[in-house]
């Protein structure tokens, strides 16, 4: 802090405090030092405007700093379009979708690694195993066969290789090794999920499922698919579905959902299904039928849809773009829908992230 010394008379000592406060208003804010012990929260930014950041919130919500990409490396810009983080040992990915890039840097302090920016082309989300990344690309979106996965080798942080797979590579998850591949479509609708050895780094089967796969999980030895089906604006909507599919034998327990309803953002914890449909957010228990009404509701918050969502230590997590042009919000609830906390964060929040 800075401190000023009044002297001559009263409006004289006014005016140095006033210019006191200004100085220490515009002092660059400073880093935490460590973004453990909280989660993040992936701001998307504008399309083309390269204003993506993260922001940190501590599992206690008494620390709460945005930016923190551009505080801790204020020489570097993190990019356009943020679309996923993913984290490996000590290393957070940031995938950035406009800019063709990923930002690597140490999860818990933030410092800057490596940027990658080859061999990248419209990517999406990232994916780790078999000690290597994997990053979905959706090529050039209006091309439906230029489409493929990414080798990362994470020693050199180079792209090694190249995967090709149909339109709309979108969502990854890994278990045992081998990758699942929800194809959203692009700009178009998929109903498929890719599966990919990665010892050999091919496609080794096809799991065909309902229109526009959004959100996946796996738990207990089932892969989980959340398909939001075609929306009522696309002239040929049709019905959102829940996949359960056992992963040895490929085969799958198909729930279905009321026609005009279209379920996203799965998350599985403590052997429960929570899922979003428009604002509302829903809970189901693994094998019993889909619930006919919501857990709760956050219209109340004016969540027009839920952008992003977590849920995590008995608490529920939403992120709200609001008009997707200026700072979005992240709430916070009990399990039984009651708001406890909500910050304001960067622009589109797109992902929520917990980092201990």
């Amino acid at each position: 802090m800075k401190f000023c010394k009044l002297f001559l008379v009263a409006l004289t000592g006014a005016v140095f405090f006033v210019s006191c406060n200004s100085d220490d208003d515009n002092a660059p804010e400073l880093p935490l030092g460590a973004y453990d012990n909280g989660f993040l929260v992936l701001n998307q930014g504008n399309f083309g405007s390269s204003n993506s950041n993260v922001s940190y919130i501590s599992n206690d919500f008494a620390t709460h700093q945005n930016g923190i990409f551009n505080i801790v490396n204020p020489t570097i810009t993190m990019g356009d379009t943020g679309q996923d983080i993913g984290f490996n040992e000590d290393l957070a990915f940031i995938v950035l979708n406009v800019s063709n890039s990923i930002q690597v840097v140490n999860r818990y302090t933030f410092e800057h690694v490596a940027t990658i920016n080859a061999g990248l082309s419209n990517p999406r989300y990232i994916a780790f195993a078999n000690g290597k990344g994997y990053v979905t690309n959706w090529g050039n979106a209006t091309v439906a066969t230029d489409d493929f996965v990414a080798v990362l080798d994470l020693a050199s942080y180079a792209v090694t290789a190249t995967i090709p797979v149909v339109e709309g590579p979108e969502r990854i998850i890994e278990a045992n090794n081998i990758l699942y591949v929800a194809h959203h479509g692009g700009y178009g609708y998929g109903n498929s999920v890719s599966v990919i050895s990665t010892s050999s780094n091919t496609v080794t089967s096809t799991i065909q499922v309902a229109d526009v796969p959004n959100s996946l999980d796996v738990e207990d030895g089932f892969l989980y698919v959340l398909c939001g089906g075609k929306e009522a604006w696309t002239n040929d909507e049709t019905t959102g579905a829940l996949y359960q599919i056992n992963l040895n034998g490929n085969h799958a327990t198909t729930y279905n959902f009321p026609t005009g309803n279209h379920p996203a953002n799965l998350v599985i914890e403590d052997n429960k299904i929570y899922y979003t449909v428009d604002s509302d957010i829903f809970m189901k228990t693994i094998n019993a039928e889909l619930p006919t009404q919501p857990l709760f509701s956050t219209t109340a918050q004016g969540v027009y849809g839920v952008y992003s969502f977590a849920v995590e230590n008995n608490k529920i997590y939403v992120g709200d773009a609001g008009d997707y042009n200026s700072n979005g919000k992240v709430y916070v609830y009990s399990m039984t829908g009651s708001m406890q906390n909500q910050f304001t964060v960067g622009v589109i929040p797109a992902g929520i992230y917990f980092n201990d």
